[in-house]
């Protein structure tokens, strides 16, 4: 079977590395497929894919450009679909995803607990977000982000200002969160493959940062789940629509929990450091089962149809 990642990163990027690898111990193989190289098309009413290095036909196709990806790259996923090739995760689970607060939104709606969040187009808004949320310090992020960057602590006026000027983009927002301190505070991430955990682990903030993220002290450890937020994890991940997910959660010093980010392009490599577990080898066998359920289902139908 031919897997197609679609990635601007190239072969020696963790992620693609290890899938790779994993593809071909199961017999199977891995096309990068970069979003700019490769354009989709309608040709005499066909969809079809322009690229720049011809490659063998894609049997399935794995989205993985992760925060960064444009409304030109949905358009060339969708184009796959078009083409009757499976995509996992699909293309309005990712739209989704790759907006935090689209997330946010449709995780509230499905009951799922979320940090105290407002949405802001301005700098009005952000002043008015810092009264609602009780006062300093707050939590400003850019709508899209990645391994904790567009996150910042915003604990004066003075702060609150800078943010506005140097992240505010009125087209985009920002939102504002209810800053919750480290001391006490318990960060996990869960790995989410085919409605399964398949990892789960704790990360911590390096010494005078809040944000925990493995990029950015490589500091991760395992963690065992309470079936509280094993359930928590499971339905933020089918809510937002996603077969593939990361999911990351704060448990505060009360034990409350809440979903901060569901991420349909998980990155893995501190989820193996911190479990031993082939994460790689999960997600290629879920890939490749997948495929061969939705092509029995796909031979069923014509059957039933040339029967008719």
């Amino acid at each position: 079977m031919n897997i197609g990642i679609v990635t601007v990163r190239g072969s020696d990027y963790h992620p693609n590395r290890r899938l790779r690898k994993a593809a071909s111990e199961q017999g199977h193989r891995i096309t990068l497929i970069h979003p700019y190289r490769n354009w989709p098309g309608i040709m005499g009413n066909e969809p079809g894919v322009v690229r720049q290095v011809e490659i063998s036909p894609l049997d399935v196709v794995l989205p993985r450009q992760g925060a960064t990806v444009g409304d030109s790259c949905l358009a060339l996923i969708h184009h796959f679909s078009l083409m009757g090739i499976p995509v996992i995760n699909d293309l309005n689970s990712i739209r989704l995803a790759r907006n935090q607060f689209h997330t946010l939104q449709a995780l509230a709606e499905a009951r799922i607990p979320v940090p105290d969040t407002l949405f802001v187009n301005s700098q009005k808004g952000l002043q008015e977000a810092v009264e609602q949320l009780k006062g300093y310090p707050v939590v400003v992020k850019q709508v899209s982000g990645r391994q904790g960057k567009g996150v910042i602590l915003v604990e004066t006026k003075y702060h609150l200002e800078s943010a506005a000027h140097e992240h505010l983009d009125k087209r985009k927002g920002l939102l504002v969160q209810r800053f919750i301190p480290p001391i006490g505070r318990q960060d996990v991430r869960v790995l989410i493959v085919g409605g399964k955990i398949a990892g789960a682990m704790e990360l911590r903030p390096e010494e005078g940062d809040f944000r925990a993220n493995y990029h950015l002290n490589k500091e991760s450890r395992p963690r065992n789940l309470s079936p509280e937020l094993k359930e928590i994890a499971l339905k933020a991940t089918a809510a937002v629509g996603l077969e593939i997910a990361g999911v990351d959660l704060i448990v505060d010093k009360n034990d409350r929990a809440g979903i901060i980010e569901v991420n349909y392009s998980p990155g893995f490599k501190g989820m193996e450091a911190a479990t031993g577990l082939d994460i790689a080898a999960e997600i290629v066998e879920y890939v490749v089962s997948t495929d061969k359920k939705k092509q029995d289902i796909r031979r069923k139908n014509v059957k039933e149809y040339a029967n008719i």
